[in-house]
């Protein structure tokens, strides 16, 4: 009844089956939740269940196999991909206005909205999916306001981030939203298992993972990690310059040097938060990490600047041009702490 290879959110999908079916969906979706934990193809498994020749999603089928893959299409008989491009990540208004990717090539034929106004193929929707939404240009999220108000018939957006906050109001008051738990750890470590990770990383594969499938790339949880071993290093006294390299952005990623911040400050306020957990006597989130944690919450450190400091630069991310200065700073409110 649902594609096999997508796990969890159970619940969800055969709420979304069934307003589909009477007819009931709204045209604009929001998709919310923690990222890494499969709203993305959740989004998809309803564009790819009218392309099934069996109409299950069976993952067999040719039909199946056009929404399926790591290189899938932008544009297909029933869905259109919109997705963050260039080294800045964001969606840009040519994109939505024109169709037009990095290099000003066209992937489809007409902008979106005109292709949302077109006849949809026989027994079919026509989908669209904003990917990473929260990095829509402000012009772009303007330009897409009337429409996602109202979509023509048998249209439906469905946009999908794990940072809401970032959407212009506008925006999110004209959708539907519809949150996302995280997976639970047994599926979670089950689809980890079919992509080759062994019962040695479980621990903090899971710890870090916290219910997403984020880290199903080796480098990207080595990387992760490592930031964690970092933090705590900086926390135990070690100067930047010997224990800050792994926190810096990678200058060969595609990913904007924003975006790759992100990831460690926000790991420091998991660190952060779990050394209160301790001091409460609870369990900490980071539990792989609890004995280094526990030697670092015996000490008097007051964690509110290293808190403020980190959710600060949070807040500045897209205006900050300068990632060491930024780190620096974050690493000398610990030591100050």
């Amino acid at each position: 009844m649902f594609a096999p290879d997508l796990a969890g959110h159970h619940a969800i999908r055969q709420r979304l089956l069934a307003r589909l079916q009477a007819g009931q969906i709204r045209g604009s979706l929001l998709f919310t939740g923690p990222e890494g934990i499969g709203k993305r193809r959740v989004a998809l498994e309803l564009a790819r269940r009218e392309l099934c020749f069996r109409r299950n999603a069976c993952g067999q089928c040719e039909g199946c196999r056009m929404v399926m893959g790591d290189d899938l299409p932008f544009e297909l008989p029933n869905l259109l991909r919109i997705v963050p491009e260039g080294k800045a990540g964001v969606i840009r208004i040519d994109q939505v206005r024109e169709g037009l990717d990095s290099d000003h090539q066209p992937r489809f034929s007409r902008g979106v909205i005109e292709w949302a106004s077109l006849s949809p193929p026989v027994g079919c929707h026509r989908w669209i999916l904003v990917e990473e939404a929260h990095r829509l240009h402000e012009n772009s999220a303007n330009l897409l306001l009337k429409t996602l108000e109202e979509p023509p018939p048998d249209t439906h957006f469905i946009l999908v981030t794990h940072r809401p906050e970032a959407l212009l109001q506008t925006i999110r008051s004209r959708c539907e939203r519809i949150p996302f738990a995280p997976l639970g750890p047994e599926e979670a470590w089950a689809v980890a298992v079919q992509n080759g990770w062994t019962e040695a990383d479980r621990p903090r594969w899971t710890a870090l993972g916290e219910g997403g499938l984020r880290f199903l790339d080796e480098a990207a949880f080595r990387r992760a990690e490592a930031q964690v071993e970092a933090w705590l290093a900086l926390l135990q006294g070690r100067p930047f310059s010997e224990a800050g390299q792994a926190l810096l952005p990678e200058k060969d990623s595609p990913l904007a040097q924003s975006e790759q911040l992100r990831q460690p400050l926000e790991l420091l306020l998991r660190l952060l938060a779990d050394l209160a957990r301790i001091r409460a006597g609870e369990a900490p989130g980071l539990d792989p990490w609890r004995a280094a944690l526990e030697d670092l919450a015996a000490q008097p450190r007051d964690l509110r600047p290293p808190q403020e400091a980190a959710l600060e630069s949070l807040r500045h991310l897209p205006r900050n041009l300068s990632p060491e200065p930024l780190l620096r700073e974050v690493g000398l409110s610990l030591q100050g702490a």
